[in-house]
């Protein structure tokens, strides 16, 4: 299980990144903290520009590239259709396409589990953020049920900042919300509870109380999914 401390230090060490190496660091120590095989992170921003960093290997990257599996993986097609995240074993692999890539992805260390979020950003910006490991069924549903919460608030804050990086991004004029605030609305927005965000963020449900009366005033909302609503609308928190 992942210790609040370590999931600390690695999302403010991802908040002090200010270099795409820097995100490329972050998440390949990510895997350890989790304790899983690989950790992956792509992305494509609102001009078709793709960028991917993780734990795989380079000679499965080229492969990758060379067939040209983007067009038959299931967790591409499958998490372009969703917006939650998705245990692959819930995806589509009964065509003949999907099985062999399947296969093939074994060969170059994959994993024969995978946990993926999708992730949908300002301007038509699309990520996934994946967890893969070689284990049987049980040990996966015992790991996915102990840290989705965690592998989804680390997916998140790395789209963020990912998201600074991106080529002809305009300023953001509008973004006034604190990071605490912006934090709380995020968490919201993926669907916790504030008992929940509270835990989360090791503050009391009256403190959250507060900052999301302060972003609410912020945003000029009318109640609190309302200022979620305008959140994501300004492109100030993805989900």
């Amino acid at each position: 299980m992942v210790t609040k401390d370590k999931l600390n230090k690695l999302l403010a060490e991802l908040e002090a990144t200010t270099t795409l190496e820097g995100l490329q660091k972050t998440i390949v120590r990510s895997r350890h903290v989790f304790g899983v095989d690989h950790i992956v992170y792509h992305w494509v921003d609102c001009a078709g520009e793709q960028y991917g960093c993780g734990s795989y290997s380079l000679d499965w990257i080229q492969r990758y590239v060379d067939m040209n599996y983007l067009r038959v993986d299931p967790v591409v097609i499958g998490c372009y259709q969703r917006f939650h995240p998705i245990d692959w074993k819930r995806l589509d692999w009964s065509g003949r396409a999907a099985r062999e890539f399947f296969a093939d992805a074994q060969q170059y260390g994959v994993g024969n589990q995978g946990y993926s979020i999708p992730i949908r950003g300002p301007s038509g910006q699309f990520a996934l953020f994946t967890a893969s490991h070689n284990c049987d069924d049980a040990t996966w549903a015992e790991f996915i049920e102990i840290n989705s919460r965690d592998l989804l608030l680390m997916a998140h804050y790395l789209n963020r900042k990912a998201l600074e990086f991106e080529p002809g991004r305009r300023p953001e004029q509008v973004r006034s919300l604190s990071p605490r605030e912006i934090d709380a609305m995020t968490l919201l927005a993926m669907g916790y509870s504030r008992a929940q965000v509270a835990s989360t963020l090791s503050i009391s449900e009256h403190t959250l109380r507060a900052y999301i009366e302060s972003a609410r005033f912020k945003l000029g909302a009318q109640n609190t999914t309302h200022a979620v609503a305008r959140a994501i609308n300004f492109g100030l928190i993805v989900v």
